[in-house]
């Protein structure tokens, strides 16, 4: 569960930027339970009792509707294969050779936080970008093409390889698919977010990472905003900031109009966090300051949300509240705080909050996804898990609508997954109901003509997915999926590390 802390110290000065124009309808309010409810969860306890003195268990089902796919639109599932990474400094440090460290069976955890689709290195094709929290690298995987199958098994195979080779083979069609390694960085313990900006403006493209500092809860000092800054010999490493709680995602922009690159940053911690803002004094130099603060933030996303001319922040909070707000930008990099959305079911479980014009108007909304139960056990699906619309209406006014229904959604995208003109959304599930081998994984919310009724399976399998992102990978014009998976503690799910699924152009 989440503590609670007050932020009576602020109190007032919140409350005269807070806009009043909150948005609340039947996403917003869900219900607390009544004594009704209270009463019947209190008799169905009674006969579990009695069930469980009878020798008879019951059984939890999810009541999660099943998904089929959609008939005109298929995929290819692929894993993508990571060279096992040995960091030459743990090379040095315990004095053996690097295949000797590569042949060692890997008992990390898949610890995935972060995949991207996006131009990493300025050559017009995209990237696969991935954080890995286990390896504690971030490395671009660059997609080189395809060739037919070439089986590895001998004839000391075990049945269980056979089958292993088998399923591989079948799930590809038959191809293995071939990618080219670029490390970005490593020695850094859990990255969770990295961003592809220019910082110092030379016409390279440098990343900026986001670092955890220890992949469970924790209010230790222990974040770090770190850029890796593009020369001619690779990447060179800087920290920007330091001795911060759990920093969990850094976006860019130009706040106070001086023609350089200042930094949001999104401070996670966990029972204390907030938005940074990292204001670029030249040089590398950056000057921080408290915008917000609030526990558990997650993303910051960053636009001219007001359509004023300037460049405003998004953040979503996931702790001791469920909430989202806007900080607006007077141009000269100052900002006011509003209160965007918030309710008053604090277990929707908010997992991350995405900046799309999801329905083309010129207005830009968020998406934000809900179904983060992992304090509540492993596999527990509830009705109001999946993706909310936050419409932008203009005027700092948001109307909320769940527009898709995954148990234990962690995160969506936006995607023309039916190429036809619009937007629909990609989800992914961390903890649904697996027991049950129908509930699906991957699914994707068809757009409509601004309605999003109906949902389709892409994938019941790999489970314990925490990341997704939409686009092209393979460059023939269409968008493809990749997901990230985070292996839950004592979980005995197969690992899956990063699953990328091919659309296929009919």
């Amino acid at each position: 569960m989440n503590d609670s802390l007050s932020d009576n110290e602020n109190s007032s000065d919140q409350t005269e930027n807070v806009a009043d124009l909150t948005a609340y309808d039947a996403v917003g309010k869900m219900h607390r339970p009544d004594i009704k409810t209270l009463l019947l969860c209190s008799a169905i306890g009674v006969l579990a009792v009695v069930w469980g003195l009878m020798g008879i268990s019951p059984t939890l089902t999810s009541e999660i509707r099943v998904l089929t796919p959609h008939p005109a639109h298929h995929w290819t599932a692929v894993d993508l294969v990571q060279q096992k990474y040995i960091s030459p400094t743990l090379q040095s440090l315990i004095n053996t050779e690097e295949d000797e460290l590569a042949q060692m069976d890997d008992l990390h955890e898949v610890r995935i936080t972060n995949v991207q689709i996006v131009d990493v290195d300025g050559d017009d094709k995209n990237e696969i970008l991935v954080c890995n929290a286990s390896q504690n690298t971030v490395i671009a995987y660059s997609y080189q093409g395809k060739k037919e199958f070439e089986s590895k098994l001998t004839e000391d195979s075990t049945p269980e390889e056979i089958q292993a080779e088998l399923k591989k083979m079948a799930e590809s069609q038959g191809f293995e698919y071939q990618w080219q390694e670029t490390l970005i960085g490593d020695l850094m313990v859990a990255p969770a977010h990295a961003t592809v900006v220019d910082v110092n403006q030379d016409g390279h493209r440098d990343v900026v990472v986001s670092v955890l500092g220890n992949i469970m809860p924790s209010d230790e000092l222990i974040g770090e905003v770190l850029l890796f800054l593009k020369t001619d010999q690779g990447y060179e490493r800087h920290t920007l900031l330091k001795d911060v709680r759990r920093v969990a995602d850094v976006q860019p922009g130009d706040f106070d109009g001086d023609g350089d690159i200042d930094l949001a940053v999104a401070v996670f911690g966990y029972a204390r966090g907030g938005v940074r803002l990292l204001e670029n004094l030249g040089d590398l130099q950056f000057r921080d300051s408290s915008l917000l603060d609030r526990p558990g933030v997650v993303h910051v996303p960053v636009h001219d949300y007001d359509q004023d001319g300037d460049l405003d922040i998004g953040a979503i909070v996931t702790q001791d509240e469920e909430e989202v707000w806007a900080l607006e930008n007077d141009g000269e990099g100052k900002f006011s705080r509003r209160i965007l959305y918030e309710t008053d079911n604090y277990d929707v479980g908010g997992g991350g909050l995405i900046a799309t014009d999801l329905d083309q108007d010129g207005y830009m909304d968020f998406l934000m996804s809900q179904g983060d139960n992992l304090e509540f056990g492993h596999g527990w699906p509830m009705p109001y898990h999946g993706c909310v619309w936050l419409r932008n209406k203009g005027d700092w006014t948001f109307e909320a609508e769940l527009i898709g229904q995954l148990g234990g959604t962690y995160a969506s995208a936006p995607s023309d997954v039916d190429n036809d003109g619009d937007l629909d959304v990609v989800l992914i599930s961390m903890s649904n109901d697996y027991a049950n081998p129908q509930n699906p994984s991957v699914v994707w919310v068809e757009n409509e003509n601004g309605q999003f009724k109906k949902q389709h399976l892409i994938a019941r399998q790999p489970v314990e997915l925490i990341t997704v992102d939409c686009g092209d990978i393979d460059g023939d014009g269409v968008d493809d999926i990749v997901a990230g998976q985070f292996r839950i503690p004592l979980s005995v799910v197969p690992d899956h590390p990063v699953r990328i699924w091919f659309k296929e152009n009919r």
